[in-house]
């Protein structure tokens, strides 16, 4: 099973305010739905709260150190471990981790993939994504996007593949 983060950060790796996206960029939307459906996603609670609803077409499994915790429609773990084998039972090929910051911190030794979208901004934010050490990452794609009527920032997509450590 294929582990990938998916994510998107300002020029400062920022990804979230208030438990909310620092921005609105249509064109990012539409492809975070076209890769995750018919997967698993990962995230953390405070993720999932700002969601608010399962997103249809997509197991959703909720981190939690909550015990107690139920969220209708999903699964919960209560590690990134636990989490990634419920995706693993479930037989999914690439599962999606989505956030938040400390979800990210901790999965991403653990990731094969990465795709991120870079905004070209610099927004007020109060969680970030993890350093990416870019000798561990070979670019498989890079894509410019330039502001418009449906995205807020010029942004550049890109897809980051593990070097293996052989």
């Amino acid at each position: 099973m294929r582990i990938s983060l998916l994510a998107a950060m300002d020029e400062n790796r920022g990804i979230g305010i208030e438990n909310r996206l620092p921005w609105h960029l249509s064109t990012d939307l539409k492809r975070f739905k076209s890769l995750t459906l018919g997967h698993c996603l990962v995230m953390g609670r405070k993720t999932y709260e700002s969601i608010g609803k399962p997103l249809a077409g997509r197991t959703m499994i909720v981190i939690t150190r909550n015990h107690a915790y139920q969220a209708d429609g999903c699964l919960i773990a209560h590690s990134v471990d636990e989490a990634l084998n419920l995706a693993e039972i479930s037989g999914e090929s690439e599962v999606f981790i989505i956030g938040g910051g400390e979800i990210f911190s901790q999965a991403i030794e653990l990731a094969d993939r990465v795709y991120l979208t870079l905004v070209q901004s610099l927004a007020d934010v109060d969680v970030y994504f993890p350093e990416i050490d870019d000798t561990q990452w070979l670019q498989l794609e890079t894509t410019d996007y330039p502001a418009g009527e449906k995205d807020q920032y010029p942004h550049t997509y890109r897809v980051l593949e593990r070097i293996s450590q052989s």
